[in-house]
């Protein structure tokens, strides 16, 4: 909270209007478009929201689209930038809050969004990983590569969030606790989990052999299932896309994230922000 406060100090924008959301849904970014902004000044604002979204999920993806114009920033990019910090006034202790749901299920969300950038046409792939309920790792990235096919974002997307459940499954081997039953893998794209299990190669799988065959393996193991998740409670949606306020809040809610207890907010006459 206090580093969220200094920074909202630091930028003058104690006196902002909240926001819903750290992005419009209709706001479409693009480089070399707009007014050049000072660059010094962006990417020293863009890196503190870095180090910020390393405890701040729900402002990951947002940040990740804002990283992409540092080397050309434009007022457009900037406006979001400004966006993210009116939306984290509204709720400066918003976090992660960890709770005892007695059991330790290892569970993963994967999603892409196929094509999403304007400018290259790659996919945003993005996945949440839990633990015992409780969620413990999280990751939005735009791919290095085109992909030619949905599939194949949601491939790539899914291929990483076996490799988070493998890495979490053995940390809790080496702390002496077994991990027995299957560690689920929800995804919300029926074709692609359909050819998860098929064994049959087909002529449009092949560019994404390579992924296809590693997540096949480990379901022969029996180390992962991919049970079908409905698109409303997909939760790796908030790391790719841009959502509405009421889906975004819906699913960072999901996530765990909650204010800090018996915290509000007042804005005085003056507009100056104040924290009880």
């Amino acid at each position: 909270r206090k580093y969220v406060l200094d920074l909202l100090d630091e930028t003058g924008m104690l006196r902002c209007k909240p926001a819903d959301s750290p992005i419009e849904v209709n706001h479409h970014l693009g480089s070399g478009i707009g007014d050049p902004v000072d660059k010094e000044r962006y990417q020293r604002l863009v890196g503190r929201l870095i180090y910020l979204s390393h405890t701040r999920p729900n402002i990951a993806y947002v940040v990740g689209v804002v990283i992409q114009f540092m080397h050309d920033p434009r007022a457009s990019h900037l406006e979001v930038v400004h966006n993210m910090l009116r939306y984290l006034k509204s709720a400066p202790s918003k976090g992660i809050f960890f709770s005892n749901h007695g059991h330790l299920r290892l569970e993963a969300f994967t999603d892409a969004d196929w094509a999403g950038s304007g400018d290259d046409r790659r996919s945003t792939s993005g996945n949440c990983t839990f633990l015992g309920g409780n969620l413990v790792t999280w990751r939005s990235k735009k791919l290095t590569v085109v992909a030619r096919s949905s599939s194949e974002a949601e491939y790539r997307a899914m291929a990483q969030g076996v490799c988070e459940l493998l890495c979490l499954k053995l940390l809790l081997k080496d702390l002496g606790i077994i991990h027995e039953r299957s560690m689920r893998l929800y995804c919300n794209n029926k074709d692609t989990t359909n050819i998860a299990h098929n064994p049959v190669q087909h002529d449009r799988t092949k560019h994404i052999e390579i992924d296809r065959h590693f997540i096949k393996e480990k379901l022969d193991q029996k180390l992962i299932c991919t049970p079908f998740v409905s698109s409303e409670n997909q939760l790796a949606d908030v790391f790719t896309k841009r959502l509405s306020c009421k889906q975004f809040n819906c699913i960072v809610c999901k996530l765990g994230m909650r204010k800090l207890e018996g915290e509000y907010t007042i804005t005085n006459s003056l507009g100056i922000l104040s924290i009880i």
